[in-house]
């Protein structure tokens, strides 16, 4: 694992903790998000890389694997 964040998320008018856990790994490039089922969190693959290119970075040339927990 290469790192692990504390965030929150929404439910309606009501917030929760979600764990984020993030792992990189040999193999072809790729984005994986598991955990949460919600659509919007399928939909976020776009959302994560567009926030690393614009905020200065590379996105990993890796298999980056998303857990929310």
């Amino acid at each position: 694992m290469l790192a692990r964040v504390q965030s929150g998320a929404l439910r309606g008018v009501d917030g929760y903790l979600v764990e984020v856990e993030v792992d990189l790994a040999p193999g072809m490039p790729a984005l994986t998000t598991v955990g949460l089922p919600e659509v919007a969190v399928r939909e976020s693959k776009d959302r994560v890389r567009a926030a690393l290119k614009n905020s200065g970075y590379r996105f990993p040339g890796n298999r980056v694997t998303i857990k929310l927990i």
